[in-house]
């Protein structure tokens, strides 16, 4: 049970970081979800919006991220 907490300690810095970058530099990330692969269908009383390449960068990130943190062992 100890483990959850850390781990939810963990999880929840990281929501703060994330968040202070996107405050603080929210501005500057405009390109994120306008990548070359994002699906945009705009028509006149409908909007569509997939942000597949956005995702995929997003999840490898995470992974990447994921995987550093296990090779810590926190």
């Amino acid at each position: 049970m100890q483990q959850l907490g850390k781990y939810l300690i963990i999880i929840g810095v990281f929501i703060i970081i994330f968040g202070l970058i996107f405050f603080l530099f929210g501005n500057k990330l405009h390109w994120f979800g306008n990548l070359p692969g994002d699906i945009k269908i705009k028509r006149e009383n409908f909007v569509f919006y997939a942000p597949i390449t956005s995702m995929i960068l997003l999840s490898v990130l995470i992974s990447f991220l994921i995987w550093l943190f296990s090779r810590i062992k926190l």
